[in-house]
């Protein structure tokens, strides 16, 4: 076990599950703790259950989707946890939806996590600047916002997710003389629970084996994959990384099969 991150706090908005729950492991598997934003107490307590042994884990539960949920965090944060030098934003929801079939209702749910997730990073990165802490953000942004795929129709989605590449690219710039990393990593499809919200629990390994051969590697990445690169990207090997926003997709970007 290494001590990479010995002495540092990491917070993980959407930290209970996935890619988001494997990078919190990672941090602790190398000396690091962890903070972890979900938005179910019983969830919540299940990852912290899981990692306790591993090291200091806390939990907040607010819904990020409310204002009260997002201000809920934001107040824990100012009055728990102003030492956070690490901050990863993981939250996300994905529902396929056809364009013209989008409701108000469908745009809402994305851009709430995204102004949660600004309102929560804003205050993180305050407490920072008020200490003089260098630091480091690592966005869980999306392949979707930089390409459209028409067998999973995503416009909502992937304008949060774009939203989130400019969020990274302009914070990078303003916090970088500060000592202040931000990049965001953009992932094609990882076998997560994201997808247990429009298919059925034991329909999912089958279509994510169907989505294979979508990539020049040959398989769906899994969240450590993800986590393995956030990871990096948080520490100081990768002190002189910042505003990038690094394709972890298995080739897709690169061109297709």
């Amino acid at each position: 076990m290494s001590n990479t991150f010995s002495g540092k706090k990491l917070l993980v908005v959407g930290g209970t599950s996935g890619m988001g729950l494997e990078t919190a492991r990672l941090l602790l598997e190398q000396g690091g703790s962890v903070v972890l934003v979900g938005n179910r107490q019983e969830k919540a307590d299940a990852a912290q259950r899981e990692l306790s042994a591993l090291g200091p884990v806390s939990v907040l539960v607010g819904d990020l989707m409310t204002e009260q949920g997002m201000n809920h965090i934001r107040y824990a944060i100012n009055a728990e946890h102003q030492d956070i030098s690490l901050l990863v934003n993981a939250a996300g929801v994905f529902f396929p939806k056809p364009f013209a079939e989008h409701e108000e209702a469908d745009y809402d749910m994305y851009m709430n996590i995204n102004r949660a997730t600004f309102f929560i990073t804003r205050d993180v990165v305050k407490n920072m600047l008020a200490a003089g802490t260098r630091g480091s953000v690592v966005n869980i942004g999306s392949m979707w916002a930089q390409q459209a795929i028409g067998a999973t129709p995503s416009s909502a989605y992937s304008m949060a997710k774009a939203g989130l590449h400019a969020l990274t690219k302009n914070m990078a710039i303003e916090l970088g003389g500060h000592g202040i990393r931000v990049n965001a990593v953009s992932p094609a499809v990882v076998q997560t629970p994201i997808y247990e919200g429009f298919i059925a629990k034991d329909e999912v390994e089958g279509v994510m084996n169907s989505f294979n051969s979508f990539h020049p590697i040959g398989r769906v990445g899994k969240p450590r994959d993800i986590a393995e690169t956030v990871a990096f990207l948080l520490s100081e090997k990768a002190g002189w990384v910042t505003g990038a926003i690094w394709d972890i997709d298995g080739g897709v970007m690169a061109g297709r099969n």
